[in-house]
């Protein structure tokens, strides 16, 4: 069903008073030809609605010439942004900055975010943005679940599929994700829900399963045999199975770079809004498909890029796979059980 402009306008004044803005505050549109205009519009008026200061950055469209396909996360790296230091001087002056048209992964996102300007992104369809609207209940259960993640020594993951995965942590920081940016500095997405570390680097080892119907981005695909991923020493050093696997070694061989298939951020979903089966309901163009990320216990995991916690692989192939119906625990102690959140207490959904 489809959400009018009035509607649209609402959900984004909602969002930016979770995000602290307020008409003591300034805040960036940053747009490019493809942002939807429907959230350009909103955002703009949410934003003069709660009586900030508003202006717009527009940046014409980037595409590097080995990006394959549209998906924003598809090549990471260079942006529109990238030698614009007058632009980013302009988005480092608002107090926050919503993002229509994809700075993640970029250096001059960091760079933004360290002057203490926050970021919103937000270029899923406004009907996606709608039904994974952002509460305070999304951060507390967030932050109950972080609260665990950052004091764990060692993350496992293990599943009926075949997956035993075991990855020491302490290197790198918790990121969180509930869907505002309301303290300086923070980047947020909405709509999310989930988050995620990574593990300490040349340590994760084992073997991630994917099963029928988990999740490929940026292929946005549900799979329908089974891919084993081999891992040793932080790096995937085997991708088994049919087709599916034979067409996700070659996709990844092609960026010609060994790190692309080091192993990046890992966590799980909280987002009981999001839903696993909502992506074969959109189109590819659609957005980043953020249920997949998202959705409420699944493992997600990454592969590629890690700069934007300090480490050193910047690498423009990064692979988001979600996976279902696995266990994760943290020093022993599960905290997904067979694709279902069981701990902490306050992170758990009752009736979902």
């Amino acid at each position: 069903m489809a959400v009018n402009q009035s509607q649209l306008v609402q959900l984004f004044e909602r969002v930016l008073a979770l995000s602290k803005v307020d008409a003591s505050q300034s805040v960036a549109i940053l747009k490019s030809h493809y942002s939807d205009a429907r959230t350009v519009q909103a955002a703009t008026d949410a934003a003069l609605r709660l009586g900030a200061r508003v202006y717009a950055v527009e940046l014409p469209s980037f595409n590097h010439p080995r990006a394959m396909g549209n998906d924003m996360t598809a090549y990471c790296g260079d942006t529109a942004l990238t030698g614009n230091l007058a632009a980013q001087r302009a988005l480092e002056a608002a107090d926050l900055v919503v993002d229509t048209m994809m700075l993640l992964h970029s250096p001059e996102q960091e760079q933004i975010l360290k002057t203490g300007t926050r970021i919103l992104l937000a270029v899923e369809p406004p009907e996606v943005l709608a039904r994974m609207l952002p509460t305070e209940e999304d951060k507390a259960r967030v932050l109950a679940a972080a609260a665990l993640l950052e004091k764990a020594g060692v993350m496992q993951v293990k599943s009926a599929a075949g997956s035993d995965f075991r990855a020491p942590l302490g290197q790198y920081p918790t990121v969180t994700e509930y869907g505002y940016a309301d303290e300086p500095g923070r980047w947020d997405h909405w709509p999310s829900g989930f988050l995620f570390t990574w593990p300490n680097e040349l340590q994760a080892e084992g073997v991630l399963v994917l099963d029928v119907g988990d999740i490929l981005l940026p292929f946005k695909s549900y799979a329908r045999e089974r891919i084993t991923l081999e891992i040793e020493q932080g790096f995937v050093t085997g991708i088994h199975g049919g087709f599916e696997a034979e067409y996700l070694r070659e996709y990844m061989k092609y960026f010609n770079d060994p790190e692309v298939y080091g192993i990046s951020h890992i966590g799980w979903g909280l987002q009981p809004r999001a839903q696993w089966t909502a992506m074969g309901l959109h189109d590819k163009n659609d957005g980043m498909c953020m249920d997949a990320r998202a959705f409420y216990g699944n493992f997600l995991f990454s592969t590629g890029p890690n700069t934007e916690v300090g480490g050193t692989r910047k690498t423009p192939c990064h692979m988001d796979i979600a996976l279902r119906r696995c266990d994760v625990l943290l020093d022993g102690k599960t905290v997904v059980a067979e694709g279902e959140v069981v701990a902490p207490a306050a992170s758990c959904v009752a009736h979902r």
